[in-house]
């Protein structure tokens, strides 16, 4: 079965060009052009993938990817004019999963869809069969082997490997590390990050499964 593409767009041009160029490459397509029917849309049928513009009738693409979150795992890609990096860490930390700016070619656009839908796919398979997250016991293990993490490296992992390939920025993994409010800072997260990689990389020497994001933070990926 094909994967399904909603797109969200309130440009008519914009999001045919996209559609065509979508379906030429094996999707199922749909589209809206206001933010208010995106919640409703996605509870009834559902997507493996949202193109979702910023600035949209009804809702902002913000507001509706704040609520796609609280319901469904479909992967967010935020399109957009506006380009300041406030807007695009905002996006991040709500739940984005990738951010193009316009213009942009519309072979970007298939070529990002196809790199979340393989995210996700490699996702899904971690969670199912590669490291193994017992949170009574603050235990993490890969391929049955013991990874030894101090409670707060436990915590930085789990958070990252819940939602594979989401990108988390310092801010956040620090909340998930410290809730007790305790005044930490940036260099601290980068500082379990390496003890963190340090462990993995004694299991699985030939992989990387903790990639930094230039700019923003970090994100795990199988």
């Amino acid at each position: 079965m094909a994967e399904r593409i909603l797109i969200v767009e309130d440009e008519p041009k914009i999001a045919e060009l996209l559609r065509d160029y979508l379906v030429q490459n094996g999707y199922e397509v749909a589209t809206l052009d206001r933010g208010d029917e995106v919640e409703p849309w996605m509870r009834e049928r559902g997507a493996d993938v949202v193109l979702l513009d910023l600035m949209l009738p009804g809702k902002s693409g913000l507001e509706v990817c704040k609520a796609l979150r609280t319901f469904s795992d479909a992967s967010i890609v935020m399109v957009t004019a506006r380009v300041e990096e406030i807007d695009r860490l905002l996006g991040l930390e709500l739940g984005a999963d990738d951010y193009i700016c316009k213009p942009f070619s519309p072979r970007e656009v298939v070529a990002r869809v196809k790199a979340v839908l393989r995210r996700a796919k490699r996702g899904r398979e971690a969670q199912e069969s590669n490291v193994e997250l017992d949170e009574a016991r603050l235990r993490a293990a890969i391929g049955g082997k013991d990874l030894d993490l101090t409670a707060v490296e436990f915590q930085l992992l789990k958070t990252l490997a819940d939602q594979p390939g989401r990108i988390f920025s310092r801010d956040q993994l620090m909340d998930a590390m410290y809730r007790d409010e305790r005044v930490v800072s940036d260099r601290t997260v980068d500082s379990h990050i390496k003890k963190l990689r340090k462990k993995i990389s004694d299991i699985l020497p030939d992989r990387e499964i903790v990639h930094s994001v230039y700019g923003v933070g970090y994100k795990y990926e199988w």
